[in-house]
């Protein structure tokens, strides 16, 4: 049954973009795979369309004309999922910072245990990461504690990227209305979940930091996290929470 998409966002990921689309489509439970690209000048899309002969009706490529960002990247690939009907949708980086075993898990706990998104969480049970150096993993544990102070959100791993969300909370929370690209988009997503009262299930996971490529963390991703959840917070009082 196709009822599961996986959606990578894309740029100068030709070093680990053949492994991570081969790890994700040979995985037991069947995952269509949409990666969105946006314009990478190291050649990222043009291995992913030869791999579409390989994976024909699995594997799914959307062209972006530039580097946009990462949260854009996100929406666009939950609009294309929303219109072809996919049940389950997941965020996912595709340089094996995520393990793909573990997209079953969070397969399993929206689709098997009710939840309506499910979090990769470093944190949920202590502090799950490898390859890091102490100081940013200092400043991502203690970020999430930061949200967790002025959201009053009750997420260990706040800033998580890999994630699974039922359609319905995709089609509920305004897509286009979401202000934020970086860390921020991560933070934002999960506070309208939670604020739209769907159930939100933290998944341990290990976090092993990329060995291949290029990280896109930036200061001024960062920055825009730490003032983004004011703005948040600030936004959300003068909010009535229902479906439109």
């Amino acid at each position: 049954m196709k009822d599961a998409l996986v959606i990578i966002p894309t740029y100068n990921e030709i070093e680990n973009i053949a492994s991570i689309v081969k790890r994700v489509l040979s995985l037991p439970k069947a995952f269509d795979l949409l990666i969105v690209d946006d314009n990478s000048p190291d050649g990222t899309a043009e291995v992913v369309e030869t791999l579409q002969e390989q994976f024909p009706d699995r594997l799914f490529i959307e062209k972006r004309a530039g580097k946009l960002g990462l949260g854009t990247a996100y929406i666009h690939g939950f609009h294309w999922g929303i219109a072809k009907t996919y049940d389950y949708m997941f965020e996912m980086d595709a340089d094996f910072s995520h393990n793909p075993d573990d997209l079953v898990k969070l397969y399993e706990a929206c689709a098997l245990e009710g939840f309506d998104v499910a979090i990769g969480s470093r944190y949920v049970t202590g502090v799950n990461v490898v390859n890091w150096p102490m100081r940013r993993v200092l400043m991502s544990f203690f970020a999430s504690y930061y949200v967790r102070f002025v959201t009053g959100m009750p997420i260990s791993d706040a800033t998580a990227g890999f994630k699974c969300y039922r359609r319905k909370v995709l089609e509920t929370i305004p897509l286009d209305r979401i202000r934020f690209i970086g860390y921020a988009f991560q933070i934002e997503m999960k506070f309208q979940a939670w604020k739209y009262g769907f159930k939100l299930k933290e998944v341990p996971i290990i976090f092993t930091d990329r060995t291949k490529g290029k990280s896109k963390m930036s200061f001024k991703i960062f920055k825009e996290a730490f003032w983004g959840v004011i703005q948040i917070k600030i936004s959300s009082l003068f909010k009535s929470y229902q479906p439109e």
